[in-house]
């Protein structure tokens, strides 16, 4: 069998969307930005986090502890994402692996 490899440009338009318009994902950045991880009381229709809005590369970089162009990077596939960050990023999204990566053809 062939070794396949990640197409990083494909991936990153993947994690953008994410960012976007991910409801689990827009959740926790909430939680982890006002109240530190894990620490919110749940009740999101009262947070200061609109729901409706899409989530900022600031807030996301800090949930993961890195610059904004860290992550601009990796949703332009300059930067490949960390296997460690790809399967937290999937955890609090609540999506799958596989349904993030793409390979190349």
């Amino acid at each position: 069998m062939p070794r396949r490899s990640i197409d990083w440009k494909k991936t990153g338009r993947r994690l953008l969307l994410l960012r976007n318009d991910n409801i689990s994902l827009r959740r926790y950045v909430c939680r982890a930005n006002r109240y530190g991880r894990g620490n919110c009381s749940g009740v999101c229709d009262t947070c200061k986090y609109d729901m409706d809005v899409s989530i900022s590369r600031s807030e996301l970089a800090k949930v993961f502890n890195v610059t904004e162009s860290v992550v601009f990077n990796w949703e332009n596939g300059i930067t490949p994402v960390s296997l460690e960050d790809m399967l937290f990023y999937c955890e609090i999204a609540d999506v799958a692996l596989p349904d993030i990566i793409v390979f190349s053809d």
